[in-house]
């Protein structure tokens, strides 16, 4: 019997692509709109350090599983994380070049995340898991939703998919670590509430200090437009909330949200698709 939950025919493979974005941040990449544009750069500014932590906090506990599954998903998550942090790091020297202070925005998660690595295993393991959930299920969304993503750049919207795919296919990693190696589901919970006020706070301040770079952030239209975006139609943030809230449901898994037809669908096209980008070695 293997402790990992991740289903046959998922495999929590890395895959060495590389995305030139650097000329599509030079623009409002995403359908011309500056507070889509803003909303996606934020999320990206937080991936390299916080996929280094989700790296750190799971390696923590590697060498306390014997399951052989469990132990190749677990290489898989960190050399899928350790790829997203490369890009997401080029992506965001990106945005630098344009003129934004990333290295002040920067700071200010850099902080958070040198708190987060004071705290015991147990706890950054927790808020793994936590901010893995967010991600699997806006991975879910962007790939359920390819309208969402209509008028972004094509590399973009193809660097999009890679990460959303592979955060799907790793979605349960760290939270079957957490189930075998710890098990506390009143900590689970508890620190989902501190990783939910933090995933949304940093967004949220990202977003806004790089409309105030573009002279963006007292326009009402702007923000009446972002607003729909995320809570009115299409509803991005709106849309995802039954499944951000399931991870409060007893006996939760991220696997209960099965998504592998629609995995299966979006790997084919992703594949059809990086034949326009570099495969690094």
């Amino acid at each position: 019997m293997t402790i990992s939950s991740t289903p046959e025919g998922v495999s929590v493979t890395p895959r060495h692509l590389k995305f030139d974005v650097s000329e599509d941040l030079k623009t409002d990449w995403h359908s011309n709109d500056a507070f889509r544009t803003a909303f996606f750069n934020a999320l990206s500014l937080q991936f390299p350090e916080g996929e280094q932590q989700f790296i750190d906090a799971v390696r923590h506990y590697r060498d306390r599983i014997d399951d052989p599954k469990l132990k190749q998903e677990i290489r898989g998550f960190i050399g899928q994380e350790g790829l997203h942090s490369r890009e997401h790091r080029d992506y965001n020297d990106g945005l630098k070049a344009r003129g934004y202070d990333i290295d002040a925005i920067d700071d200010r998660f850099h902080r958070h995340i040198a708190w987060v690595g004071k705290l015991p295993a147990s706890r950054r393991l927790a808020g793994t898991c936590g901010a893995e959930h967010y991600t699997a299920v806006l991975a879910n969304a962007i790939l359920a939703h390819p309208e969402w993503m209509e008028g972004a750049t094509p590399a973009m919207k193809e660097l999009w998919r890679w990460h959303a795919i592979e955060e799907t296919e790793h979605k349960s990693v760290a939270f079957d670590v957490y189930r075998h190696c710890i098990g506390d589901e009143r900590l689970r919970r508890v620190v989902f509430l501190y990783v939910t006020y933090n995933f949304f706070k940093f967004t949220f301040l990202n977003t806004c200090s790089l409309l105030k770079a573009d002279g963006k952030l007292w326009s009402l239209r702007t923000w009446l437009g972002g607003l729909n975006f995320l809570w009115g139609k299409p509803g991005v943030i709106r849309r995802c909330l039954p499944d951000f809230l399931a991870y409060f449901r007893k006996g939760f898994q991220p696997w209960q949200q099965d998504n592998r037809q629609l995995l299966q669908r979006q790997l084919a096209e992703l594949e059809v698709n990086s034949a326009g980008y570099d495969k690094a070695s």
